[in-house]
């Protein structure tokens, strides 16, 4: 009997197999995937009118979402399947989850304008994403020491932010009309904060060495700072983002002092020798 159709190829010649496949391989894009769970799950909260669980959930998967990767480099389970689904799920997290929840919360009582801004930071932050993706592939063609710095606040920066609204309302202020409106407005420079230009310092090189006399000190400053998360969430909370935010000028100004000395360098080390 003649056969009606041809050996079916599968697409890019079927992958490896998944006997193939080492497990610790799927230990980072399963916490991927709980990271868009997470972050899908304050959506549906933030609906719900459960504002406060919500948030926590967005919080959550935006911690979920910074460890995938450090995890995957730790364990050596890098892929280029990894990369790309940690890509979706930040546009999850850190731009669609907490544009629907302060959306729900706070902009919903603007009227358009509260969904323009809900919409302006998602696509931002898609942009910041995108941008960041090619600086990260083209890296090698900048001086090194512009590698230090992000351009634009990153993504999770972006989604911590944007809640401060959230953080200051489960403090206790009162949400009025004036203060959604203002909540509008904080989003959209939120926003263009994650797409301008603005040199923000990484602290990449940061963790790379630490004096042993300061050791005890930074454990310590982390445990007093994960206690106070705690215990504390909102206002820790609050006060980690107006941190951040002054934080950003100074990080601006010390790049420009390095450009310029960079650029003396340069200079210097263009001229003949006599």
């Amino acid at each position: 009997m003649r056969r009606r159709f041809g050996t079916f190829e599968p697409h890019g010649r079927g992958g490896p197999r998944i006997r193939e496949i080492p497990i610790r391989m799927l230990f980072p894009n399963v916490i991927t995937v709980l990271a868009i769970c997470a972050g899908l799950t304050g959506i549906r909260l933030a609906f719900e009118n459960k504002f406060e669980m919500a948030v926590t959930m967005v919080l959550i998967a935006a911690f979920l979402d910074g460890i995938d990767g450090r995890m995957a480099r730790a364990l050596k389970a890098t892929s280029r399947f990894g990369a790309q689904m940690d890509s979706l799920a930040d546009i999850v997290n850190f731009g669609a989850a907490p544009a629907m929840v302060i959306y729900a919360f706070l902009l919903d009582g603007t009227g358009p304008l509260g969904w323009i801004s809900a919409l302006v930071f998602a696509i931002a932050c898609g942009l910041r994403l995108a941008r960041f993706n090619v600086l990260d592939e083209d890296l090698i063609e900048r001086p090194a020491w512009q590698g230090e710095y992000f351009v634009g606040i990153p993504a999770p920066a972006g989604a911590l932010l944007v809640l401060l609204p959230t953080y200051l309302v489960f403090n206790g202020i009162v949400p009025s009309p004036a203060y959604a409106f203002g909540s509008a407005i904080f989003t959209i420079l939120v926003a263009l904060l994650m797409v301008s230009r603005l040199p923000v310092w990484s602290g990449k090189t940061m963790g790379q060495r630490i004096p042993r006399d300061y050791f005890p000190l930074i454990i310590m400053a982390v445990m007093i700072y994960v206690l106070l998360l705690v215990n504390y969430p909102w206002i820790t909370l609050t006060v980690s983002a107006a941190t951040y935010l002054v934080f950003l000028p100074f990080s601006a100004r010390a790049y420009s002092r390095r450009a310029r000395v960079e650029e003396v360098k340069d200079q210097m080390a263009e001229q003949p020798k006599a």
